[in-house]
């Protein structure tokens, strides 16, 4: 009843959402989500509601135990001021960020655009955000229940920092990041950072893994661009391994923009940036199916880009991946999507006869 409803109901809200801007939205939700879990009788009526998450889907991965597979994706609690809302909205996990060793503003706006016959967004934010110490204060600030769910701490290079010193960046927000979240992610694949996306090279990637690893006690993963040819894929995926990296998040949004909707030109004027949503369901579905075939069973995957539906998510698993992580569809499906596709998985776990969720990860490429 619950899905009906949010069905007939959302469409509406999302129209009259989007008839502010991009930013302003999002601010206006984000207050909303955080003011609204300060209050006790409201948060358990959330987790009540959206967080019912079936016992067939906990699983641990890389060392920790996740009630679900579907995560919020880096990019929307940019400050780490939600981390206590995420799980209570029926997210399995977070991850909080992008954050940078020093606080900085961003890109100038307007740095956020929809396409909505797309079902998709292009942004250049440039990782604004509060700085390391501060998110570090927010992780740190305690969590009352009734759902904890692990939340991730995604890291990127600041940008007035130059190229030949962004070891010692991602180092910085390691240190003060890790031992307040959960696990990390190396951000090196954003498009809105000149030059970051260089640091996907091995040979740049190599001593920012390493630094971070030194750094942290918790498992690190590194999230690449679906953009990245296949061979350079493959030379991350060997690199993570090499390392002992737990894991690689695939993929973060693309600087394309073939076979969109919406009119080129209205696109051609948002300008640049990296866009997201349902246009990267192919490209992230390739990347994931590479990574697996390359690394799988070694190191875990954590698939995100264009997921909508529960076929979508879970031909994912099916796929190899160990977990699923969502931004923009969020944005157009609504919190109540959140709690369909976990419990459409769940569905579909039980009708294959799987055990759980882990004997269903990857079982499409071992036939």
């Amino acid at each position: 009843m619950l899905t009906r409803l949010n069905r007939a109901l959302y469409p509406v809200l999302l129209r009259l959402m989007f008839l502010l801007p991009p930013e302003r939205i999002h601010r206006i939700i984000s207050a909303t989500i955080v003011a609204t879990m300060r209050v006790p009788a409201l948060r358990a009526l959330a987790a009540r509601v959206l967080a019912r998450h079936d016992p067939i889907l906990r699983q641990q991965v890389f060392g920790v135990d996740f009630p679900a597979p579907l995560g919020l994706a880096a990019g929307f609690d940019k400050s780490a001021t939600a981390v206590n809302a995420w799980g209570q909205l029926g997210f399995g996990f977070a991850e909080i960020g992008t954050i940078t060793g020093r606080a900085q503003p961003g890109n100038p706006a307007p740095r956020l655009f929809r396409l909505p016959r797309d079902r998709a967004l292009i942004n250049r934010m440039g990782f604004n955000n509060p700085g390391a110490e501060v998110a570090a204060d927010h992780l740190r600030a305690s969590r009352p229940g009734p759902v904890r769910v692990p939340i991730g701490a995604n890291i990127g290079k600041t940008k007035v920092v130059p190229v030949d010193e962004a070891v010692d960046d991602y180092r910085l927000s390691a240190r003060l990041l890790g031992p307040h979240a959960d696990f990390v992610v190396v951000n090196v694949s954003s498009p809105n950072t000149p030059g970051l996306r260089d640091l996907q090279a091995v040979d740049s990637l190599r001593p920012i893994l390493a630094a971070v690893l030194e750094e942290v006690t918790v498992p690190v993963l590194v999230k690449i661009a679906p953009d990245l040819a296949d061979t350079d894929i493959d030379a991350v995926a060997d690199l993570a391994v090499e390392l002992g990296l737990a894991g690689i998040v695939a993929t973060n949004t693309t600087i394309g923009r073939a076979g969109l909707r919406t009119p080129a030109a209205e696109v051609e004027a948002m300008g640049a940036g990296g866009l997201s949503g349902a246009p990267l369901t192919a490209r992230s579905l390739e990347v994931l199916r590479r990574l697996y075939g390359r690394v799988g069973g070694r190191i875990s995957l954590i698939s995100v880009g264009g997921i909508e539906t529960v076929d979508q998510a879970w031909e994912r698993i099916l796929a190899g991946a160990d977990l699923l992580q969502a931004y923009t569809p969020f944005i157009y499906g609504g919190p109540v999507w959140v709690a369909g596709i976990n419990a459409g998985i769940a569905d579909r776990l039980r009708a294959g006869e799987y055990p759980d969720l882990a004997a269903a990860v990857g079982a499409g490429a071992r036939h």
